[in-house]
């Protein structure tokens, strides 16, 4: 039976209620992601038993910690968890070893899963072990804070927003340390967040909680890349893409990412990493942008085949959020609304482009990729006189879909030129192609400038 984690909380309050049912994994991290007021804290103390929800059913591992039907409760000091809140609350007049020692010296010595010289190198804190907390900057003070915890020897491990009291400069010092103990160490973790960087980094699982309910739950990978979900609409939206490292270019730092299910890669600057090493990636949907031809001159590092699979309003009404297929790698891309709904005007003021120059003289022909024409489309494109387009008398400076800069500029298929049916992106006299199709394929560009 697979480990797992099951809590039933239900609880009323004058200005707020909760009512949830997680299941969530018993290894690796859960996140729990909402805004303030989502209940995320409150499910937390639930687990950890300092708050008493009046209907519960907590579950961890095969272990009971409540049954409310039963009148089932274990009390906090009782149960088998770590606790990390978002400041460190160290003992002011002990030294960091005194603070790590304090609850450690109280765990029987064959109940011990991790030592505290383990604890210690885990966090980069063994130069720190004789100082007083006053002396320690706020990310130092709380990598105690997490040894301590760990020091617990936890079979539950909680943590409420433990970046939320730093700096950007000290939340990048911890990370890297957060994601250590969940390659090295075997204890599930419960992640409490609202920040989606930081959940994007860390978390295997995502719980997204809205004004005490269960909005979604899943892989994180998977619930990312859902349109139908807020996560989608911000200016953070991006999916995530646990590949392999394959190869890496010393002379440029560039490293090969192979993409799961596929032998699709990407190319990224990075630290070198050893070939066969795993590597999560984000990438953000407004890094990608469409296109239908193969665009080399640009600065443009990566580009893929994807399918478009779905569409919706993002956050603003100046752009679309488009969901899209990469050989089953699902990627998001933030495109502008002007483009989504007038593709066609936008193909009559497009300019073809030559290979050394923009505006240049030289025919560009463009089509989606991997499929034949209709009959139809065949039939209505005998009946097209216009083949290529005249170059503008200067560049276009519209974005393309998204993201090319102001000086490059569009490829966009003339009207009328490639028209593949009710499959065509463009396609100005038949009604039915005035938007982006689903279905339809397309190459996109991830930015690697």
């Amino acid at each position: 039976m697979a480990a797992m984690i099951h809590a039933r909380l239900k609880l009323a309050r004058d200005d707020f209620s909760l009512d949830v049912d997680l299941q969530l994994p018993g290894r690796g991290i859960s996140a729990l992601f909402g805004h303030s007021g989502s209940g995320k804290t409150t499910c937390l103390r639930c687990l950890a038993g300092l708050e008493r929800a009046p209907e519960a059913y907590i579950e961890v591992n095969g272990e009971i910690w409540q049954d409310s039907r039963r009148e089932h409760f274990v009390a906090p000091h009782q149960r088998p968890i770590g606790y990390v809140f978002q400041e460190a609350s160290l003992f002011a007049h002990l030294s960091v070893r005194a603070n790590l020692t304090f609850g450690y010296k109280r765990i029987p010595a064959q109940q011990r899963k991790v030592s505290l010289e383990q604890a210690c190198a885990l966090l980069g804190i063994e130069h720190l072990l004789e100082r007083k907390p006053a002396t320690l900057s706020g990310g130092e003070a709380q990598r105690v804070g997490i040894a301590r915890a760990l020091l617990s020897s936890p079979q539950l491990l909680l943590m409420d927003e433990p970046l939320a009291a730093l700096d950007g400069p000290r939340k990048r010092e911890i990370l890297p340390y957060l994601e250590r103990l969940h390659s090295e160490l075997d204890i599930p973790l419960i992640y409490v967040s609202h920040a989606q960087d930081e959940v994007a980094r860390l978390a295997d699982y995502l719980v997204l909680l809205e004004q005490g309910q269960v909005q979604a739950s899943g892989p994180i990978a998977a619930t990312l890349a859902r349109l139908d979900l807020p996560l989608a609409q911000g200016d953070d939206a991006g999916v995530i893409i646990e590949g392999q490292v394959s190869a890496y270019n010393s002379d440029y730092q560039l490293l090969s990412l192979q993409l799961p299910h596929s032998d699709l890669q990407l190319r990224v600057a990075h630290e070198p990493l050893a070939v066969g090493m795993p590597l999560r990636l984000k990438v953000q949907a407004r890094d990608v942008s469409l296109s239908l031809g193969a665009d080399q001159h640009s600065s443009i590092l990566n580009r893929l085949p994807v399918t478009v699979s779905g569409h919706r309003p993002a956050d603003n009404s100046a752009h679309v959020l488009v969901s899209l297929d990469a050989v089953g790698t699902p990627l998001l891309a933030r495109i502008t609304r002007y483009f989504f709904r007038r593709p066609a005007q936008a193909a009559r003021r497009a300019s073809a482009v030559g290979t050394d120059q923009v505006g240049g003289t030289a025919g560009l022909t463009l089509q989606t990729i991997g499929q034949a024409p209709s009959a139809a489309a065949r039939k209505w494109r005998r009946r097209c006189s216009c083949k290529t387009w005249p170059p503008l008398e200067k560049p276009f400076s519209e974005t393309h879909l998204g993201y090319h800069a102001e000086k490059f500029p569009i490829f966009v298929q003339p009207p009328y030129a490639c028209g593949y049916g009710q499959h065509s992106l463009f396609g100005s006299a038949h009604p039915a192609n005035r938007h982006l199709r689903l279905k339809t394929h397309y190459r996109i560009c991830v930015r690697g400038n």
